[in-house]
């Protein structure tokens, strides 16, 4: 009785043990199996709060918050021994990287496996995936995680753009029958506009990772850069007739990519084939996602050392279930099948090579800091325009490219501007960028004057360089320039006005109009009911000289008695130094009183949203008002158009897009009425020929033409010669008009299509022209880049009391476009 009484006591024990180490599977946890229903997002935290909590290999980390409030987590998953030591790994790792203490810095440590899940909101099948992949590796019955987790750390975030990703599921949940419909046709399959691609203000943030401009990318970017992993996996959905994609990826590939991060993206990639080789799955390799743009999820940890690699599953879309072409039904279960099995594949492979990729990686930043890549060593950046300077500074900042001020040397470079090498003075406000420095891959693809294309059929923009962006004179100097220790700048340049400086009873105040920066002031003037003027043209006072579009703040018209306090306090709020007058008798040029000091009549701005409008192209110019300027604007639905009050509204804006009965009737009055409409890319296309408006499209019918005979196979070749994947111009700009503003004679566009337009009929304003010889960096297709010359890309057109400014490219694109966005400011704030 005794040993039966033990016996049972011993089982008991074990099944107890056994059961306080289980840990719940997504399905038990949810109560419901995976893939017959989307999870929302708040579900996929609470499973892993839950694991956080039951797991003793884990450490769960909320690294920021959505635009709309929900939390950015991620998981890290390490082993017994490793778990309560990861800040020591971060540092290290760092130190292996050069951006710690490298002397003390061993590739005897855990290799860093980074997943990240559904930067897409409409491609939600990772995010289910997700959490499979970290039951997985936490399960303590699996043997097999457990061993990858001896020499591996895995991180887990679960979902990059959750605001994207519950606007999807809300969407779907709200349409589903019972039971999922797989006809193509059916209206489950058809998101309504904005689709749940894009976050909050319609960014993709998977083209956000260099640049930052959203604060989902810079609290994920923040915390990558701390850790910088080996290897990261981006994954998504394409649509949903094509099968799985994954590394080794296509050309074009940026030449700085190294022989190991092509040959690790092989060896994962075989070892992903292996998998679905057993199971029967369709795939592909090296087609279509190359790896060059360097703000991806995959190009982006390249060029940081890693081993970035991109997964596209099939299925935007597909819902739960779709019939696709081939007359099969993929499922949502099928996804997340596909997208498991290469998220315990890659971290197999990593763990097998952990050696090798530490090594490699080490010997990446050894490269960097020792013998850097490229034609040049060194970078100067005038400090020709300190706002300008100062927000490159902290893209640079962000990215932890390191960067010097107090040089003063005599060099010669290649000079940005005209495209010669010569000789010039670097002064020691200028920025001088050390390409000897552990971030020198990315420093170089972010500022070298011309991306080589190997291979010109590439996924998105082949031009980027950040001081034609930022509007700054920039030199690459073939030899480095002998500076103090290379240390983090996070500094500023500019004066930090205080409270007491240049504050007086003034007859005037004077500010400067030449960046972003002073359209804020002018927005803090506003909300102080500051009335503003500009100078028309340049004039000179108190000893200094003033451009065109300077702003004025003139006592005369501001008889509130706070107004000196108004204005400094406005100054104080933007970061201004004001120029005091006491009279408004000017040294040079006119006087404060001339009907060439124009007042700024605060606008009240519509911005047209909805079906017909790019989402992105909105998105930039929405979140350009809120979230940048802090100016208000009124988003209204196309459709909604025609009964909404016009009169109301001082400006309407058109962002690239397709609008049916565009312009209508009513539009067209208003605008002879004194309205304002700002019309952008293809929405410049829709008025081009219409009656009332004098943009015109360029005659290219030299006539009829006789048939070629064409090589089927060659048809992707012969459709680039007409591709303009994002290439830079530099166009001639009459910076006399309030268009041009606060410019020099010239502005670089960043070109998205070959749209060029005849001038403007006498009578109106042919504000930025573009020659023959204004190609500057990026690809063009032969036929193309024929076309791009002699024509219109910046107008502005009289309409009876009203104007209409044409802006043929995008000034404000993906929001990194930095020179672009006082252009658009002026277009909104001076153009009468």
């Amino acid at each position: 009785m005794s040993k039966k009484i033990l016996l049972l006591f011993i089982f008991l024990i074990i099944a107890f043990s056994t059961f306080a180490q289980s840990i719940k599977s997504p399905s038990e946890f949810l109560g419901y199996q995976l893939g017959t229903q989307f999870t929302y997002q708040y579900r996929i935290v609470d499973y892993f709060k839950y694991v956080a909590t039951e797991s003793k290999n884990v450490k769960m980390v909320q690294f920021g918050t959505t635009n709309e409030g929900r939390p950015l987590v991620a998981m890290f998953i390490a082993s017994d021994a490793n778990i309560n030591r990861l800040e020591d790994i971060r540092k290290n790792n760092l130190g292996l990287a050069g951006l710690g203490d490298s002397g003390t810095a061993s590739t005897n440590t855990p290799v860093i496996v980074w997943l990240s899940y559904n930067v897409h909101g409409n491609e939600p099948s990772s995010s289910e995936a997700a959490m499979q992949t970290l039951f997985d590796m936490v399960d303590p019955a699996n043997n097999r995680t457990k061993a990858w987790l001896k020499n591996t750390v895995v991180v887990i975030d679960p979902c990059l753009n959750p605001d994207g990703h519950e606007r999807y599921v809300n969407f779907y949940n709200s349409v589903k029958g019972s039971a999922p419909d797989a006809n193509p046709a059916a209206r489950e399959h058809a998101e309504p506009w904005p689709g749940g691609r894009v976050n909050h203000y319609y960014f993709d943030l998977n083209r956000d990772w260099a640049w930052q401009t959203q604060k989902e990318t810079q609290a994920r970017v923040g915390l990558f850069n701390q850790w910088l992993p080996q290897v990261h996996v981006d994954f998504h959905e394409q649509g949903y007739n094509s099968p799985y994609y994954f590394a080794p990826a296509a050309e074009p590939m940026h030449r700085d990519i190294t022989a190991w991060q092509k040959e690790f993206q092989t060896i994962i990639g075989k070892n992903n084939a292996r998998y679905f080789d057993q199971n029967g799955w369709l795939y592909f390799t090296k087609e279509e996602f190359d790896l060059l743009y360097p703000s991806y999820g995959d190009t982006y940890p390249i060029y940081n050392g890693s081993i970035g690699m991109t997964y596209e599953q099939g299925g935007i879309g597909a819902g739960l279930a779709v019939t696709t072409r081939m007359g099969d039904v993929l499922t949502l279960k099928d996804r997340i099948a596909h997208h498991h099995s290469n998220s315990l594949s890659t971290i197999e492979t990593a763990s097998a090579n952990a050696t090798k990729a530490l090594g490699e990686f080490k010997k990446y930043f050894d490269n960097s800091r020792a013998n850097p890549t490229g034609d040049y060593k060194t970078y100067v950046i005038k400090n020709d325009n300190q706002d300008k300077l100062n927000a490159l500074a902290e893209v640079l900042r962000r990215n932890s490219i390191q960067y010097n001020y107090g040089v003063k040397a005599n060099a010669s470079g290649f000079n940005y501007i005209n495209g010669k090498t010569e000789q010039f003075d670097v002064n020691t406000n200028d920025m001088v960028v050390s390409a000897y420095q552990p971030k020198s891959v990315l420093l170089h693809v972010l500022l070298e004057p011309k991306t080589f294309v190997a291979d010109s059929n590439t996924y998105d923009i082949t031009a980027w360089s950040l001081p034609y962006a930022y509007g700054l004179q920039a030199y690459g100097l073939k030899e480095p320039i002998k500076v103090a220790p290379q240390q983090m700048n996070s500094g500023s340049l500019s004066p930090q006005p205080t409270e007491s400086a240049n504050k007086q009873h003034a007859y005037a105040y004077v500010a400067a109009w030449q960046s972003v920066n002073d359209v804020k002031f002018l927005v803090e003037l506003f909300k102080k009911n500051i009335k503003v003027r500009y100078a028309e043209i340049p004039f000179e006072a108190a000893g200094k000289k003033f451009g065109a579009g300077s702003l004025i703040l003139a006592r005369a018209g501001n008889d509130n008695v706070d107004f000196d306090d108004n204005v400094h306090y406005a100054a104080m709020s933007a970061g201004r130094e004001l120029t005091p007058l006491t009279t408004g008798f000017v040294d040079k040029g006119v006087d404060l009183g001339s009907s060439f000091i124009r007042y700024i009549h605060p606008p009240k701005v519509m911005l047209v949203s909805g079906e017909g409008a790019s989402s992105e192209s909105m998105g930039e110019i929405w979140h350009f008002f809120e979230q940048q300027i802090g100016y208000p604007v009124s988003l209204v639905n196309y459709k909604n158009l025609s009964r909404a009050k016009l009169g109301d509204f001082d400006a309407i804006i058109f962002p690239d897009g397709n609008y049916d009965d565009f312009p209508s009737e009513k539009l067209q009055s208003w605008v002879k009425d004194g309205g304002k409409l700002i019309v952008l890319q293809d929405a410049v296309s829709q008025l081009a020929g219409k009656k009332g408006f004098d943009i015109k499209r360029i005659d290219t019918d030299t006539g009829k033409t006789k048939p070629s005979i064409r090589i089927y196979g060659d048809r992707d070749r012969e459709s680039i010669k007409t591709s303009v994947p994002g290439a830079i111009y530099k166009i001639n700009l009459d910076n006399t008009h309030p268009l041009g503003f606060g410019f020099p004679k010239y502005y670089y566009t960043l070109k998205l299509s070959d749209d060029v337009y005849p001038l403007l009929d006498d009578g109106n304003w042919n504000v930025g022209t573009i020659k023959k010889d204004a190609y500057v960096s990026g690809f063009v297709g032969e036929k193309s880049k024929e076309k791009i010359k002699d024509g219109l890309l910046l107008g502005v057109q009289s309409m009876g009391r009203g104007s209409v400014v044409y802006l043929v490219d995008d000034p404000l694109f993906r929001g990194f476009w930095e020179n672009g966005k006082l252009l658009f400011s002026n277009a909104v704030f001076m153009v009468q």
